[in-house]
Parts: structure tokens; sequence; C-alpha cells
């Protein structure tokens, strides 16, 4: 399964990398720092499209809102799966994203064992089973 974070946050970088590494589901991950390296990640033809991607919220030169916006705009892009993962427990925060087209929204755990179950049960998902049962109420992921 192909994986991309995008966190400007090192350390967040790397204690998701090192949680992902001891889940039991064969995954290849990339960093990105920002939105902007996202979206310019994406538009490479030789990209190969991740079926899931972390978006952290508050980032430098283009944020997560920003981010998802253009993504969901764009006709070639607008299915990827997108889980929201931010420090962020704001309503409006919440609410932007679900308006927007994000699929899941995280709160980055501070535990590792917490971060380990939250990774693993969010790639464990049937995302074309979910997206047929998106609603507000099951959009806000809680251990």
């Amino acid at each position: 399964m192909k994986i991309v974070l995008v966190d400007d946050d090192e350390d967040d970088r790397m204690f998701f990398a090192d949680a992902l590494q001891e889940i039991e589901i064969s995954t290849e991950l990339a960093e990105l720092h920002n939105g902007q390296e996202l979206l310019d990640y994406l538009s490479d033809p030789d990209t190969v499209r991740p079926h899931l991607i972390f978006l952290d919220l508050n980032m430098p030169v283009m944020d997560g809102f920003q981010c998802l916006r253009e993504i969901r705009k764009n006709p070639e892009l607008k299915d990827l799966v997108i889980a929201i993962y931010s420090t962020s427990s704001s309503e409006k925060d919440i609410e932007e994203t679900f308006v927007n087209g994000a699929n899941i929204y995280i709160n980055k755990p501070n535990k590792f064992e917490e971060l380990k179950k939250t990774i693993g049960q969010v790639i464990r998902r049937n995302w074309q089973y979910t997206e047929n049962e998106m609603d507000k109420a099951n959009f806000l992921f809680r251990i």
C-alpha cells in the first residue's frame, strides 16, 4: 500500500514512520513537507498515485486546507483518499475539511501505541465502502 504523509514537523514524520513500520501491512511511505510539495508530487507523471494521503493542516508554503481544496478541484485527483492528520481539534477545522471533501479527520495521537492503532485502523478500512456511507458522525476518528 502506497501512503503519503504531508507534515512539516520532522519529529511527527519520524513518529509516524516508526509506527507505520510496526504495522503488519506492506507499505511504502513518501514523506512531504507541505501542500505544494504534495501537489507537485501528484502532478509528476512518473508518480504512482498513493492509496492514502495523511495531510497535516498547519504547514508553511501551502497549508492542508488549501491543498485539500486544490486536490478536490482536480478531476484526476479528486478521488484520492485523504485523511486529515492534525493536532487541531477545532470544530471549525473539522467542519471545513469535511465540507471540502476529506475522507476522515484524525487528531494526532501523543502516544506511540495509540498512533500505531490509529494508523492500522485507517489503512485497513475499506474506503470504497466507507465513501458510500460518509457522514459527519463517522468523519472524526476516535480511539
